[in-house]
């Protein structure tokens, strides 16, 4: 008689209410689990279908009562189409040097990580971030992680985005790039890049995190077509949900 050994049980947290980032006067709330142990991968792999995220060995998904304003949306990579805008930035870009990397980091990194967030992020909690918290953001991963590092020929780093590796695509965990050169736009190079990348390794997806339509910062997510968005447990086509978001009758007033 063979004897089977107990699934470990795994358990999801609910996080207390904070002031939304992404909306002003509105307050978040967060379910967490933890990433661990063989079966991190396949985890990571199931939840993100579902709509969470990674931060460190942390999964996570928005479960704000009272707001659904922040949306899951993935790109369709085999059937993206740059957009003229997007076939420009592609252009501009072209010159420069791509690395994939291990999740290391390096002082180079962080110092363009720093003046990231100061130009575009000086208010937030990641403008504070030491060094060995950066460190931890990139390095502390259960699942296949890497750096993408954008360099000019002469080798000066003008961005990074660490990214996961999921079995059905690429997971853009989070991207920084030099600020001065905003006509190079950098953060729309590097999905840019990402789409053909999963192309290239056959996978069908890359996903953004949450596209906030009501967020300047989260709302351009949106503009890399075809896109689809997961809605009551589905991934539809991201047309469809703004079409049914916008139709006269969605628009009406409760008889």
């Amino acid at each position: 008689m063979s004897f089977k050994p107990a699934r470990r049980p795994h358990f999801f947290y609910t996080t207390a209410p904070l002031p939304c980032p992404y909306v002003e006067g509105r307050t978040e709330r967060k379910v967490v689990t933890e990433l661990a142990g063989v079966s991190a991968e396949t985890l990571h792999d199931r939840l993100s279908r579902g709509g969470f995220r990674r931060s460190h060995n942390i999964a996570y998904a928005p479960v704000c009562p009272s707001c659904s304003a922040c949306v899951p949306i993935r790109i369709r990579a085999r059937d993206f189409t740059p957009n003229r805008t997007q076939k420009r930035i592609a252009r501009i870009n072209a010159d420069l040097v791509v690395q994939e990397i291990p999740p290391r980091a390096t002082t180079e990194q962080y110092q363009l990580f720093q003046r990231y967030q100061q130009a575009r992020h000086g208010e937030g909690d990641m403008a504070s971030m030491s060094f060995y918290d950066y460190r931890a953001m990139v390095e502390d991963t259960p699942i296949e992680t890497s750096v993408i590092e954008f360099r000019t020929h002469q080798g000066a780093l003008l961005g990074a985005c660490l990214t996961d590796h999921l079995g059905d695509g690429l997971s853009a965990v989070y991207s920084f790039f030099e600020t001065s050169m905003d006509e190079r736009s950098l953060g729309t190079y590097a999905i840019i890049w990402l789409a053909a990348r999963a192309v290239a390794m056959g996978l069908p997806f890359v996903y953004l995190g949450y596209w906030v339509e009501e967020s300047r910062k989260m709302a351009y997510k949106a503009k890399f077509r075809p896109s689809e968005v997961l809605k009551h447990g589905q991934w539809v086509p991201l047309a469809e949900h703004r079409v049914h978001q916008f139709t006269p009758a969605a628009l009406a007033p409760a008889g």
